[in-house]
């Protein structure tokens, strides 16, 4: 006869002590009240998933229109597949999305594409990268950087754009206005 209490159930470590499983519900109030914490928002306004990333929160708080917004996240998707098709390395990101996203968690392709998609992709990555390239030729002698540089830093590394000048947040709405018209996104 055993003398105790029952143990309780779940999984336990080879020590026989039980693994404390965090819920859901406790995951996101730990995101919650970081996002309050350092931007200063609700917790109603920190459940918005755009404060995830650099980009979104540029949308957040209304310094990129939603057609703006839209174009770069399709574009950053377009780059994602495109690297993936081709074999090529992804950039690090420094947010855990991007993370989860970029190593197959969420979003991972079952199998090989075919060679008519991959064409597909291939033109219409060339067709985004020409429009951000003709950005860069009109605005060779504007102040800030390249659009091409900034729309690369927002969406594909996720760098913070908190300390951009105002001339490199009006650079990268060029460049997403010219994947707006590449994506035609615009609003009719």
């Amino acid at each position: 006869m055993t003398r105790g209490r029952k143990r309780k159930p779940g999984k336990r470590h080879p020590c026989g002590k039980r693994i404390r499983q965090e819920t859901e519900k406790e995951a996101m109030s730990t995101v919650i009240e970081a996002r309050k914490r350092h931007y200063g928002v609700t917790a109603r306004q920190a459940r918005d998933e755009r404060l995830g990333t650099a980009f979104g929160r540029l949308a957040f708080h209304g310094l990129i229109s939603d057609e703006q917004y839209q174009a770069g996240l399709a574009f950053a998707e377009l780059y994602r597949r495109h690297h993936v098709a081709m074999g090529l390395p992804m950039p690090s990101p420094r947010s855990v999305a991007g993370i989860l996203i970029n190593e197959g968690i969420f979003g991972g392709s079952p199998g090989e594409p075919g060679l008519d998609v991959i064409e597909r992709l291939r033109r219409r990555f060339d067709d985004a990268t020409d429009a951000l390239d003709q950005c860069d030729r009109e605005h060779r002698l504007s102040p800030g950087r390249r659009p091409t540089l900034l729309v690369y830093r927002v969406l594909c590394v996720d760098e913070d754009t908190r300390r951009w000048p105002d001339e490199d947040i009006g650079n990268l709405r060029v460049a997403l206005n010219a994947l707006v018209r590449v994506f035609r996104l615009e609003r009719r």
